[in-house]
């Protein structure tokens, strides 16, 4: 869906992961990332944050954690990461980044709170009271209090099916004298998701009703007469509702596939981030009319609903300025994504060939590599590394044949 876009806003990123690919220097089943356009995209966005008194906490898991990803965010202002999971957050810390916030997607488990409070996370999310009494419990053990935020929710609130829990809105006055109450932890703010989602009649990004419950739910707190209440306002982030959420009382956003340009507003308007990451592989064979493309890596965000999914092929010699996207069938979601197939009789195709798609990805739930390149467009492109999917485990950078 975003490969169309990248070849007009972009198109440097897919000659160059081409000519990469061709030489050698980065395999097959890897999400290759423009390192200067993701720096320019996250110092747009710090700095429109800092204009609106947003504080950003990047959202790495789309990009499997890079490592080197993680460090220009921090020369660019954006230096503490949101952990979906523990795991997360321990990937984003042990990348260089600081833990801005944790618990939230999902909550810590029992046995690994301790984990959790050795990260000194600035903020901690709870569903419940009990997961607040094990933060507590955690954060004293670390001699340290942990300001946690309470996930709410009010009737009409949208979730996704598995997301929900939370505290009741109507309630949160009460609640968080209850946290208050809690040894290790102070209440300090309340958040839900998604705050805004992608609007497909509109073609825009639009508050949900999660958004103005956290605003009542800060409007009541203020009122009891706490000073200060933090507000958490994921979902779709970019610089163009980054006005939005601060007139709702948002004091904290999470930037995930905004840094990268793969927002779904991203797909049908142009914002100032530029689209930074195609996923790069090759044909292994061929077997009967069709090719057959290693995978590995081809979860496809399905945010944007059925959407077909094409791909530029590529031999020596080709240009990937004047080829012809191609359709792929992908493999089903009930399938392991050994292969993706595309048509031989749609143009020449060869063994070995590079095929370069377009879509958002979802790299911390497959077996892809990433590699962040800088100086793409310059003329001497650099593998800054190859990781895995969950930003560990770096690969040697292949010497050029």
């Amino acid at each position: 869906m975003f490969l169309d876009l990248t070849r007009r806003r972009n198109p440097a990123l897919i000659r160059d992961a081409v000519a990469l690919h061709r030489a050698g220097l980065i395999p097959h089943n890897t999400s290759v990332i423009d390192l200067d356009a993701v720096g320019r995209n996250a110092s747009a966005f710090a700095s429109e944050a800092a204009a609106h008194g947003l504080t950003p906490f990047a959202m790495t898991k789309q990009i499997g954690r890079n490592p080197d990803v993680s460090a220009a965010l921090v020369r660019q202002g954006i230096t503490h990461a949101v952990g979906v999971d523990l795991e997360c957050a321990i990937a984003a810390s042990v990348g260089g980044l600081a833990i801005g916030h944790l618990g939230h997607l999902v909550q810590i488990p029992r046995h690994r709170a301790g984990e959790a409070a050795a990260l000194a996370p600035s903020f901690w999310t709870v569903f419940s009271l009990d997961k607040a009494r094990e933060a507590g419990a955690a954060s004293v053990a670390a001699g340290r209090e942990q300001p946690v935020l309470a996930r709410i929710s009010a009737p009409g609130d949208r979730f996704y099916r598995g997301h929900e829990g939370g505290f009741d809105a109507a309630s949160i006055v009460e609640v968080a004298d209850q946290i208050d109450a809690i040894d290790g932890v102070r209440f300090a703010g309340v958040t839900s998701f998604p705050a805004t989602l992608f609007d497909a009649e509109s073609g825009t990004a639009a508050s949900t009703p999660n958004l103005a419950t956290l605003t009542r739910a800060k409007e009541a707190l203020l009122a009891a007469g706490r000073e200060h209440v933090e507000l958490n306002a994921p979902g779709t982030t970019s610089t163009s509702i980054l006005g939005t959420l601060a007139a709702a009382g948002a004091t904290q956003v999470e930037p995930g596939h905004g840094l990268t340009g793969t927002t779904p507003l991203h797909a049908v308007t142009d914002l100032i981030e530029e689209p930074a990451i195609v996923y790069v592989s090759e044909v292994s064979h061929l077997w009967g009319p069709d090719a057959y493309v290693f995978g590995g890596g081809l979860y496809v965000d399905p945010v944007l609903g059925d959407v077909p999914t094409r791909a530029l092929v590529l031999g020596d010699g080709d240009d990937p300025d004047t080829a012809q996207a191609r359709d792929v069938d992908m493999p089903a979601a009930t399938a392991i994504d050994y292969y993706a197939t595309l048509r031989a009789d749609q143009g020449p195709v060869a063994t070995g060939d590079t095929v370069v798609f377009g879509f958002r990805p979802q790299v911390f739930v497959t077996r892809g590599l990433t590699a962040a390149v800088s100086g793409i467009g310059s003329g001497a492109p650099r593998v800054e590394g190859i990781w895995s999917a969950d930003g560990s485990a770096p690969l040697a950078v292949p010497t050029p044949r």
